[in-house]
């Protein structure tokens, strides 16, 4: 049997579809506060602000309510949420079981001599340290995470962790402001690239462990101090349960 020509070209993988065009604008928008978490947005809204038909926006709401970021309101829009105390220590846990593997991982894999931006985005957050620019410092180390993921080579983890990220930074802005500096992060974070660019699989995933719960630490701590915290006051019960 004669096959008919093909009448489709080949999708290109490059292109990002509509719908994850909008989710990277709405992830954007909740981490540099233009969302903000408790305020109710309108779909229609959101569509008239980005120039495209509601249907992606629904779309990419849905996917960002899987994660627990959003929430939709019947006949009303939807909301921004912040974690709660107990949905935060169970992001804390899956980010610790999924990114210190990675980090191994990486280090396992690195080529030496590879300009993996590794050591780039270490050096543009100690600039921004230096400089105490925080949005441009969380946006260098957002990216290293992801370099690292990357190297890391599975993509569903990566999905993940960027989902997860995103709900655990909404508990505050960062954790820099009255717990640690700039300069403190960024110094959390050096051990880890040496260690991935040395190739040395332990120290990096010591060091990544090190570092997610350092940070864990303190983002529950300031989750449980919130007035909405509810039953969940205790923040050494909750770190026991699901990560120790």
């Amino acid at each position: 049997m004669k096959m008919q020509n093909s009448v489709l070209r080949p999708l290109d993988s490059t292109v990002l579809s509509l719908t994850e065009r909008t989710i990277n604008v709405l992830r954007e928008a909740i981490r540099n506060g233009s969302l903000t978490p408790g305020a109710l947005y309108s779909v229609y809204q959101i569509a008239e602000d980005l120039g495209v038909s509601r249907s992606p926006v629904r779309e990419a709401l849905l996917r960002l309510a899987e994660t627990g970021i959003v929430r939709f309101e019947r006949n009303k829009g939807f909301r921004v949420v912040i974690p709660g105390p107990k949905a935060l220590a169970e992001m804390i846990s899956v980010r610790i079981a999924l990114e210190v593997p990675a980090a191994r991982r990486a280090a396992l894999v690195v080529k030496a001599g590879t300009d993996h931006g590794l050591l780039a985005e270490c050096t543009a957050m100690e600039a921004a340290a230096a400089t105490q620019n925080e949005l441009l410092f969380m946006a260098h180390d957002q990216r290293l995470h992801t370099i690292i993921l990357e190297l890391a080579g599975n993509h569903y983890v990566q999905r993940i962790i960027e989902n997860l990220r995103d709900g655990s930074r909404l508990v505050g802005s960062s954790t820099i402001t009255g717990s640690r500096t700039l300069y403190q992060v960024y110094e959390e974070h050096r051990p880890i690239v040496d260690a991935i660019v040395a190739g040395d699989s332990d120290a990096a995933a010591l060091a990544m462990d090190h570092h997610l719960r350092v940070t864990g630490r303190i983002l529950l701590r300031d989750a449980v101090s919130r007035p909405d915290a509810g039953e969940h006051t205790d923040d050494a019960e909750l770190w026991a349960r699901f990560i120790d």
